[in-house]
Parts: structure tokens; C-alpha cells; sequence
């Protein structure tokens, strides 16, 4: 069933539809579709009377729990975009995101409240200090009968929005940098929730866990996808996130079908899961991004879960989703990255050189996207937009946009793409190009090495040094064997000058490796001596 063209309808259509079945599903706790429209009715109804206009932002202050969902179609039903506010970053970032988007209305519960006094000291006073909606009062999941609902009207106030509006806002979560909002409309979003929902063929049988943050993109698959196709989105607790074998429990507990995550999630499944242990028949789709996977920890994840469908999901958060790759068997000792595919349904590429003209086939250049999930530009920033996007002439009377995914990659005969790098990970080290994605494959592919990362650190004279770290398989593993299989594999100016060997990464909110921190951590490279 296709249900309207708003993020919200999908909702709407469900809870008339079907409205005892589960919408969200959290540590055993069921919320029905027709409860889920009533408790997001009710916030919409709020926030609408607290003087919230069309487009305007809501921030979403909170853990993962059943007040989640209500927040998000709730602001959504009120013509509001919402903007997911990570509780785990320094308060000065939260004081950033709420002035450059001009969050006036900011949705949280009672128990998240207290961690909002001290941002709202700061900004006492400030036209820019925004009210606080706590979501376990306004919309406390009364349960409405579906007679009920058909008879209310259809909108809320009078409140009118079309695809073309702000969905939401989603700043970018890493640890480099100012953070930069990209703005995405319903259109792009359903757009989005609807290639999820055709690719992995999504049922209303289905449970989907969510397993990222909201401030994670990964976060609009679980929710929308899942939505569109009336199942019910499993909610992963913060504390089960971070123990492997709670994780592999709750996917046989709660019967989860399908899983969209990172790779160093299903790292950690395979190696602590408890994977001998768990019944994980009804687990048929297993979706992955962020980052690359390394091919023998897939390989042996895929041996362990035969009756599972594996995809590579590429896709930067301003154009979600917009290739994938339906991963075949590997062999054993392939270690060849696994590609990210063909483009999408609705999407068009176009891989550039240097000279912003196309490279020939088999070539090296910068993958450019325009798709239906593109966002709509970032949120106050016109010089950013202006590099970050370009026109080419059209067949049409438009001209059509393409974003600059600042990512390297090459087109094989099969018409395929073979993720080859970021632009801005080519260093120069010793006088010599340097991809630091292919020193991190080089790492990876020891058997004992589990993942690995490489930065840069500035050597003082005006270069910079190549340094690297990994985590290691139960067993422990030999610094020096390590680098020696690094020399098999590398040129010598492109091996690190120091291999650390940690027992877990650093990582950002989303569940990235922080290379910043590692790189602030490393010793002077000239306190170091060359390999």
C-alpha cells in the first residue's frame, strides 16, 4: 500500500488500516499503530498551540523509547521538520544547533529534561531559547478507537503542507569541523523510505530493528521504510547497543526480520555475539553502511547466517541510499572491497576528474549523485551549497543538480562501482600520493586484525606522517608481523610510521571511528623513529 505522498500519512493509513498492530516495540512493550497516531496527534495539537508555523524546527531531545515515535510524526503532523538533538554531545554543540536553526520548540521527556537545565541557562534571555515539550505528559499514548480517529478531521488547525516542505534537519555528527544541517523535504524522504521498503520488500510481518541513533541516517530507514510497509520497528536500548551478545539476544527475543547498521556492529556480533547460542531464523535481511566491511569478517558472518540477504548501502547523508550492492558468495582469501554497486531507483551518477568532466570507463574520479533523495541544500549555509552542488544542462527545462560526494570511485564493465577512497583522504607524505583508505585495507586484511584505521599527524616541518591503529581478534596478534604484512602490501613511503594495537576504537555518536581523537592521542612524529 502506497499511503499518501507525506512522511506522517503512512501513519494515518495504518492506524485506519490496521490499527492493533504494532507500530514500535520497545524492551517489550508494544505500541499499536492507532496508539502511536493518537499520542502524535495529541504533540501536534500542542505544539501547534505553542505557535509553531509551517517548516518551523522541532528539536527531538531523547533516548530511544515509545515516546520516540510519537516526537518525530507528531512534529511532523504539526507542518513542523524535526532536528534529532544528540544527548551524548558537549552542551556548546547542542547551544550551536539550536541557534543556527532556530529551534524554538524542543521535544523531550521527563527524564532527559534535567540534562536541558544547564543549555537553557546559557540562553536565558535569549530570543533564541526554545520551549520545552515534554512528550510522556503531552501525548501520554491514549489509546483512541479507530471509529474515533475516521471521525476527526484530517487536518490539525488548518495546518497544510506539501511534499516540497522540510522534513528534517540532520546535522552531521562526527568530530572534525562546525557541524553543517542538510535539510531533506517529505518528497526526498519518501522517496528514500520507499526504495527501502521495494528493495528489501518489507511486509507488515516484518520487525525492523533501529539500532542507530536518530541523529544517524541510517535512523529514517527504520522508521519511514518500515512505516511505509505497516510493521513494526523494533527500538533498540542504548545499554543493548553496546554488549554484543544483549544485541544477538534481543534479535532472537523480538523475532527481528531485517537490520540496517554498521559494520562495526556486525564485527562485534560475529566475534562476542554469541552467535552458537541464538535461534536467528527470522533474521532474512541484513543491511550495512558508514564505513567499509572488511570481506573476511562478511564472508565468515555470511557462513554463520546462511539464510540471511546481505547489502552494501552507500550513500552520504545528503543523498541517502542512492546505490547498493546485493553481496554474492566470497571466496575464501578474496579480499577484494566489496562494492557498492549500481545506482538506485531514481537516482543518476556521474564520476568526474579533476577537470569536472566525465573519466573514461575504468577510471578514477569523484562519484556525483542527483536522486529523489537528495537533500535540499544545508541549513544557513550558501557558501557550502555552492561547492557542494553544481548544475548541468538538462534534455528537460530544468537543469539538473548533482552533489559532490567528495568520494573516489572507479566503474568496472559489469557496471559496476568500486568505492576507492575519499578526495580529502589522499595525503602527501615524503613527497609521495598517499590514499589512506588503502592503508586501512592493507591492515584489514591481516587475519587476526579486526578493523583499522589510519590518520595523519603533523611532523612540525611542514609534512605529515602516516600513523595507523587497529583492534585485533581474541588471540592477541604480533606488532611486528602485522607491520611486515604491511610491507608486503604497501609502497615503503605509505606504511605507517606507528601501528598501535587497541583493545577498542575511539568513536563518534553514530559509531564511526574517531580518527581526530586517535590523531590527538599519537605521539610526536618525531618522537618516533621511521620504520
Amino acid at each position: 500500500m502506497q499511503a499518501g505522498f507525506l512522511v506522517h500519512s503512512a501513519v494515518e493509513a495504518w492506524a485506519r488500516e490496521t490499527p492493533d498492530a504494532p507500530a514500535m516495540i520497545f524492551q517489550g512493550e508494544a505500541q499499536s499503530y492507532v496508539e502511536l497516531l493518537a499520542a502524535s496527534q495529541q504533540l501536534a495539537a500542542a505544539l501547534i498551540d505553542g505557535g509553531l508555523q509551517r517548516s518551523d524546527r522541532v528539536g527531538i531531545f531523547m533516548r530511544k523509547g515509545l515516546a520516540l515515535g510519537p516526537a518525530i510524526y507528531g512534529s511532523l503532523m504539526a507542518g513542523g521538520a524535526f532536528v534529532p538533538l544528540d544527548p551524548a554531545v558537549p552542551i556548546e554543540r547542542l547551544e550551536f544547533m539550536l541557534r543556527d536553526c532556530g529551534i524554538r520548540h524542543v521535544v523531550t521527556t521527563d527524564a532527559m529534561a534535567p540534562a536541558l537545565l544547564k543549555l537553557g541557562q546559557r540562553m536565558e534571555g535569549s530570543d533564541a531559547q526554545p520551549t520545552l515539550y515534554g512528550v510522556e505528559e503531552v501525548a501520554g499514548f491514549d489509546v483512541v478507537s479507530p471509529t474515533d480517529l475516521l471521525a476527526r478531521p484530517r487536518g490539525l488547525n488548518g495546518v497544510w503542507v506539501t511534499d516540497q516542505d522540510l522534513a528534517y534537519i540532520m546535522y552531521t555528527s562526527g568530530s572534525t569541523g562546525e557541524p553543517k544541517g542538510m535539510m531533506h523535504s517529505h518528497r526526498g524522504s519518501l522517496s528514500y523510505a520507499r526504495w527501502g521498503q521495494g528493495h528489501v520488500r518489507l511486509t507488515s510481518d516484518d520487525r525492523v530493528a533501529s539500532h542507530a541513533p536518530l541523529h544517524f541516517d541510517l535512523s529514517i530507514f527504520d522508521f519511514f521504510s518500515t512505516a511505509q510497509a505497516g510493521g513494526a520497528v523494533v527500538l533498540v536500548p542504548e545499554a543493548v547497543t553496546k554488549f554484543p551478545a544483549s544485541w544477538t539476544e534481543l534479535l532472537e527475543k523480538e523475532r527481528v526480520s531485517v537490520v540496517f547498521t554498521v559494520p562495526f556492529t556486525l564485527i562485534e556480533m560475529l566475534e562476542r555475539g554469541a552467535l552458537e547460542q541464538r535461534d536467528l531464523a527470522r533474521l532474512r535481511w541484513v543491511l550495512f553502511g558508514g564505513e567499509a566491511f572488511p570481506p573476511k569478517h562478511l564472508r565468515a558472518l555470511m557462513e554463520r547466517l546462511p539464510q540471511t540477504k546481505f547489502t552494501n548501502v552507500y550513500g552520504p547523508a545528503e543523498a541517502p541510499s542512492c546505490t547498493c550492492y546485493d553481496v554474492q558468495p566470497i571466496a575464501l582469501g578474496d579480499e577484494t572491497p566489496i562494492s557498492i554497486g549500481t545506482v538506485s531507483v531514481g537516482s543518476d551518477d556521474l564520476i568526474l576528474g579533476e577537470d569536472d568532466e566525465p573519466v573514461e570507463l575504468g577510471a578514477t574520479g569523484e562519484l556525483c549523485i542527483r536522486s529523489t533523495t537528495l537533500t535540499l541544500g544545508y541549513w544557513n549555509r550558501p557558501e557550502l551549497n555552492h561547492r557542494a552542488f553544481f548544475t548541468r544542462p538538462s534534455l528537460g527545462h530544468f537543469p539538473d543538480v548533482y552533489f559532490r560526494t567528495g568520494d573516489l570511485v572507479a566503474r568496472g564493465e559489469d557496471g559496476q562501482l568500486a568505492f576507492l577512497g575519499r578526495k580529502d583522504r589522499m595525503v602527501k607524505t615524503r613527497g609521495h600520493r598517499v590514499e589512506l583508505d588503502e592503508v586501512e585495507a592493507a591492515l584489514a586484511s591481516h587475519p587476526a586484525v579486526l578493523e583499522a584505521a589510519s590518520y595523519t599527524v603533523a611532523d612540525g616541518g611542514g609534512s605529515r606522517s602516516i600513523f595507523a591503529a587497529v583492534t585485533a581478534a581474541v588471540g592477541g596478534l604480533d606488532p611486528g608481523a602485522l607491520r611486515q604484512h604491511v610491507r608486503e602490501k604497501l609502497p615503503p613511503y605509505a606504511v605507517p610510521r606507528e601501528i598501535t594495537i587497541l583493545q577498542d576504537f575511539p568513536r563518534t555518536t553514530s559509531g564511526k571511528i574517531d580518527r581526530r581523537a586517535l590523531a590527538d592521542a599519537s605521539p610526536s612524529p618525531s618522537d618516533v623513529p621511521r620504520p
